[in-house]
């Protein structure tokens, strides 16, 4: 099994650019900082308040299995994106159970990323 240093090494990252025309944001609506990285404008971006939805997953209990807020924002996502809906997933701050020696998944590590 590789470790996760060695799968993220072996990612090859998708341009912002394409993540953005998937989900119907136009490139002069992007504020870029890098090639993998953007800000939306929103002021180019008029529809975004017409039609864009937020879903906030801020707390739940695990399950048995350890899943908890970040199994199920990926999930959440990949559903919707599998019913042909844009969909897009932040997920802001990893757990640090496994720096401390305990259980937690540490969003990003791993084949989530």
């Amino acid at each position: 099994m590789l470790t996760d240093i060695e799968i993220a090494t072996k990612n090859k990252q998708e341009p912002i650019v394409k993540i953005a025309s998937k989900l119907g944001i136009k490139k002069n609506s992007l504020e870029f900082y890098g090639n993998n990285i953007a800000k939306i404008n929103v002021k180019n971006e008029k529809r975004c308040k017409k039609y864009g939805k937020l879903v906030l997953i801020t707390a739940i209990n695990p399950t048995k299995s350890g899943e908890g807020k970040s199994t199920v924002c990926i999930g959440l996502a990949d559903a919707l994106t599998k019913l042909k809906k844009k969909a897009c997933l932040a997920l802001r701050e990893p757990s640090l159970g496994p720096v401390f020696g305990i259980k937690g998944g540490a969003c990003g590590g791993g084949y989530s990323q």
